[in-house]
Order: C-alpha cells, then structure tokens, then sequence
C-alpha cells in the first residue's frame, strides 16, 4: 500500500525518534541498569502495548477528519507543527540528564504495566502520533486507516528494536550514554532538528481528497 522509499523513510525517522533522548527510553534505560536487562525488556513490551492503544484511536479517528473537514485538517496541521516546533526548542536547548533511582522489587507483571499505563496516560504521545503518522499517509493510495495502522506497526516494531538494544546494552554502552553530558548534548542538539524538520513538513501539507 505504501512504498519502500516512504516505509524506508519512516523507519528511519521512527529508529532516530527512538534513540532521542526521552522520558520513555530514559525509563527503559535507568530501569533496565537498576533492574535488569529482563525488567527492562518487560517495561519495553508494556511501552510498545501502550503504541498499539496510540495507533489504533490515530487510525480509526483521523481517516474519518481528514477526509469530511478541510478546516478539521488545517487546525490538526497548524497545532501539530506548533507542538513539533516546540519539542525541537525544548530539544535544542535541553542540558544533560540525571537517572533517579527507583524503588527496588517490582514484580514483572507490575512493571509491564507500568509501562503501559505510562504510555497511554501521557498525552503527548497520542498528540505527537496525530502530528507524525500522517505525514507519511496519502489518501490517494487508499483509506488512510489502513496506511496509518501500518505506520504505527512499523513504528512499533522500531521502538520496540530500539528500546530491547537500549534496555540490553544499559549496563555497558546506556550507563555511560546516560551518565555523559556532551553526548546528551550533541543527542539533544540533532532530536531539535529533526522534530523541527518535521514541523516545517507538517506546516507545508496540503490537503488531498480521494
């Protein structure tokens, strides 16, 4: 349904989203040193369950908007670019971070449903999933449900790859990642440009009609 070039794309949008420094990868990362690899992988699938509940309310709401109200379009557009250009300005201008220890023993079950209840209950990400997914969706190939689910999937499958690597590295290469300001940094410095290359995009669209 969609082609490779723009499957490609948003594969590497979604690997480099996931790598930018962030509540949720930070969670997996200081969870996964205090705890863990294997409590780390759980928090992993708990956050990935929480992208399926995003994915699914963006596709099943956003296909009827977009094709019954251009101005419905325009204030999704105008408020999605406005909320990736500040992400960008809080990227750019973000310091380095510190890890908080957590409370210790927490049952697996627990921890994977903290990772969902994270996730689902932070409204930005259903926000930023409204700005991201359908800037790589186009009504002229088809329904948009269906693009934006598979979207979300590959998104999925890209965090989830992302933050498995990240919860199983966390006592080698996360732990000093976490712990080096200038790399946080020069992380903080390119996150700013890509959610600002987003917004640009994202303020640029047009609204097509099938």
């Amino acid at each position: 349904m969609l082609p490779l070039d723009t499957l490609a794309a948003f594969s590497m949008a979604s690997i480099l989203l996931g790598l930018a420094p962030g509540p949720d990868n930070l969670f997996v990362l200081s969870q996964a040193t205090l705890r863990g690899s294997r409590a780390g992988l759980i928090i992993v699938l708990g956050l990935c369950t929480g992208l399926l509940v995003h994915t699914c309310a963006v596709a099943l709401g956003l296909a009827v908007v977009f094709k019954t109200s251009a101005l419905a379009f325009s204030v999704l557009k105008i408020a999605g670019a406005g909320y990736l250009a500040w992400l960008a300005w809080q990227a750019w201008r973000a310091g380095a971070s510190t890890l908080q220890s957590q409370v210790p023993a927490v049952p697996m079950h627990r921890l994977y449903l903290r990772g969902i209840i994270m996730n689902v209950t932070n409204p930005k990400v259903s926000i930023f999933f409204l700005a991201f997914l359908p800037q790589f969706a186009d009504p002229a190939r088809g329904p948009l449900a269906p693009q934006l689910l598979l979207l979300g999937g590959v998104f999925i499958l890209c965090s989830l790859l992302v933050f498995s690597l990240i919860a199983l590295l966390a006592g080698s290469l996360g732990h000093v990642l976490a712990r080096s300001p200038r790399i946080q940094i020069v992380l903080n410095r390119l996150t700013g440009l890509l959610f600002l290359g987003l917004a640009i995009r994202l303020a640029t669209a047009t609204r097509s009609t099938a």
